[in-house]
Parts: structure tokens; C-alpha cells; sequence
């Protein structure tokens, strides 16, 4: 790899999984892992769009197995992230059958159990968190870890365990206080502030809720700033009013939707 691509995948690894997840527009991708790392990047902004080319670009570069994975797991990612678990199921089953590396086959098990949960699956999604706990722990992927908090958290709060949900959570943004990653500490932010709602504490899921948008705008993470001002536009904010809040979220489905992004009605 010449100087150029090096720097230019650093900066993709940088946006994909680092510090500056807003940086917008991303620098051209080389190889096949630099253009796994710019899809990742883009999708976390809620450009779809730009990142499904990067991934169909992917699919016709020649890449290791463990890449083929990932990019299954990426394009189901982007289904969850706009409701459609039960087409992001097939694509994670894919991304399991393709993984030939722990890391990869944890990505796809965290996937099809996040996939079972959308669909209201619990004893699947139980099942394949096992699985999936199996394979993060031989990887030994703090970010990986962080993941299999969020769904277990997740779970829990769906089969109506709050305190659970919390303990899991609050594990979630231990561990991504030691991830480069802000995306993720992002993310485990709200989990947690979920996770506090369904256990009844609602002034500090506002709390954590306020901050965590406060994220999201400042680092350009769209998605979960739809996702966490949906939570607050139901359960209130404490720092700002209801009218703003819901024209946040608003906003930001429809910048989806501009991007490229297609949401599953409701």
C-alpha cells in the first residue's frame, strides 16, 4: 500500500470506528478493507446511499473471507437501523456461513440475534447471543463486547427485565470507555438511556437521553440521533421542549430518507 492509501485508510478507520465518525465527505477508499471502512462510516451518518455503493464495489473486489462476512453484516446492519430485521436475518445468515474468523462470526451472531429480537423471536435471539458470547470471547473485541451488551440489554428490556436491561447497559458504556470508537460510546449511551425507561427511572433516562443527543448532533450521527430523540419525544426531555425535540426527530427521518435510506412503515 503507497503512502496515500495508508493515510487514507487511517482516516477511514478514524471515521468507521475512531474519533471523528462525522467526517463528511470521507476520502476515496482502496482495497477492499478501506472500502468496508468507508460503507461502515457512511452508514453510521445515515448516508445509505453512498455507503450500499461502497458495498456493492466491495462485492466485486476480490477480499479475504472474513470481509465477505463483514459486509454481509454491514448491509444487514443498515436494514435494522431502518426496521427491517426480518430481511437483515438473511443477510446475517450469510455473514455467519461466510465468517471464517472469531470477529467475523461474532458480528454475524450479534446480528442474527438483534435480527430475532426485531421480529419478536426471544428464544432465538437468547439462543444466538449464547452462541454469539462464545465467539466474542475468543476474538477478544472490546467493541465486539460492546455490542453484545447493547442486544443483551436490549433483550431484557423486551422481555420487560428493566433491572437487568440497566446492568447490561451500564456494562456496555464501562466497556466503551476503553473503545476508540465515539459511534459506540455513543450508542451505549442510549441503550442505557432505554434501558433506565424500561426500568421505570425516567428522569434518568432523560438525563442520559439529553446528553446523548447532544452527541449526536456534535458528531453527525444520524441514525441514533433519530433514535434518541423518538425516545425523548415520548417520555419528554428535561433540557429542551417537546416541539423540538420532535422536529429533531423528524428531521432526521426525513435526511434519511434523502440519503438513500428507506424506512419500514409502521
Amino acid at each position: 500500500m503507497d503512502t496515500t492509501a495508508a493515510i487514507s485508510a487511517n482516516e477511514l478507520a478514524d471515521a468507521a470506528f475512531g474519533s471523528d465518525p462525522g467526517r463528511w465527505p470521507l476520502p476515496a477508499a482502496t482495497g477492499a478493507e478501506a472500502l468496508w471502512l468507508r460503507a461502515v462510516a457512511a452508514g453510521g451518518q445515515g448516508r445509505y446511499a453512498c455507503a450500499i455503493v461502497d458495498l456493492d464495489r466491495l462485492a466485486r473486489t476480490p477480499r479475504p473471507a472474513a470481509i465477505s462476512s463483514m459486509m454481509l453484516s454491514t448491509r444487514a446492519s443498515f436494514l435494522r437501523q431502518l426496521g427491517w430485521h426480518d430481511l437483515a436475518r438473511a443477510w446475517d445468515g450469510r455473514a455467519a456461513a461466510a465468517a471464517d474468523t472469531a470477529e467475523a462470526a461474532g458480528d454475524a451472531l450479534v446480528g442474527l440475534a438483534a435480527d430475532a429480537l426485531g421480529v419478536g423471536r426471544y428464544d432465538a435471539s437468547e439462543r444466538a447471543l449464547e452462541r454469539a458470547a462464545e465467539s466474542v470471547g475468543a476474538a477478544g473485541s472490546p467493541r465486539q463486547e460492546v455490542r453484545l451488551a447493547w442486544v443483551s440489554a436490549e433483550l431484557a428490556m423486551f422481555l420487560g427485565n428493566g433491572a437487568t436491561a440497566v446492568g447490561h447497559a451500564e456494562r456496555a458504556v464501562r466497556l466503551a470507555a476503553d473503545v476508540v470508537s465515539v459511534r459506540h460510546r455513543v450508542k451505549s449511551q442510549i441503550v442505557l438511556a432505554a434501558a433506565l425507561c424500561s426500568s421505570g427511572d425516567l428522569a434518568a433516562a432523560r438525563r442520559e437521553g439529553d446528553a446523548a443527543l447532544a452527541d449526536t448532533q456534535r458528531y453527525g450521527l444520524v441514525p441514533l440521533q433519530w433514535a434518541i430523540a423518538s425516545m425523548l419525544a415520548d417520555i419528554g426531555s428535561e433540557t429542551r421542549p417537546e416541539a423540538e425535540i420532535r422536529a429533531v426527530r423528524d428531521g432526521c427521518a426525513q435526511t434519511v430518507v434523502r440519503w438513500g435510506g428507506v424506512w419500514r412503515p409502521r
